[in-house]
């Protein structure tokens, strides 16, 4: 596994990440990352680590931008797992076009924040849970996974790559058996995600 004993490890990105993870659900949420936790745990119960929950719901990159320094930063995470983008392409098909965030910005940005971190990082590409890839916004989703494919690379970061985890099951399943609106997944959905991460974690 590549977390050590006694290390911080932080997530953060959008409602994904969150999952009520500052209200009653505090202070992991019902999410993915929970449920990576508890997975963590069992699997490897001699290794004990600080869990650090920091999604907010609608984020998007400029959101993290103006967290960042208090979020990720000031933390000082031994790993930092960052997931983000469905809202900066969502936004443009919903009621708040104005909050979309053009690619280049997205680029540039998810750049800029991961330059500031001294620790090892996680790239978790955004998805959109649609098999019909020229779906407008599974198309426009797909441009963005890329740049996040792309730019974890360039930092040598870990990938998670959902978007081709959810094709998978898509194969099998239809969108509504991950995510009632092709976004926010169930529990099926958020398990997925967890298993994707997990995969990624015990790799070496």
């Amino acid at each position: 596994m590549i977390f050590k004993d006694g290390q911080r490890v932080l997530f953060i990105g959008d409602s994904i990440t969150d999952c009520g993870r500052t209200g009653p659900l505090a202070p992991y949420g019902d999410g993915y990352v929970n449920l990576l936790r508890a997975l963590v745990t069992a699997r490897h119960p001699a290794t004990d680590l600080t869990w650090l929950n920091r999604g907010v719901s609608g984020d998007t990159v400029r959101h993290l931008r103006a967290r960042w320094d208090r979020d990720a930063v000031a933390e000082r995470p031994d790993w930092l797992s960052i997931m983000i983008g469905i809202n900066d392409v969502w936004r443009a098909f919903g009621d708040r076009p104005d909050e979309a965030v053009p690619i280049d910005e997205y680029e540039s940005t998810l750049r800029a924040l991961l330059t500031e971190v001294d620790c090892p990082i996680i790239v978790g590409t955004p998805y959109f849970i649609e098999p019909d890839r020229t779906d407008a916004q599974r198309a426009r989703s797909d441009l963005y996974a890329d740049v996040a494919r792309r730019v974890a690379a360039d930092f040598g970061a870990l990938l998670v790559d959902t978007q081709a985890m959810f094709d998978r099951l898509l194969e099998h399943r239809a969108p509504s058996a991950w995510a009632p609106d092709r976004v926010h997944p169930g529990l099926e959905g958020h398990t997925a995600l967890a298993l994707a991460f997990l995969d990624v974690i015990e790799s070496d």
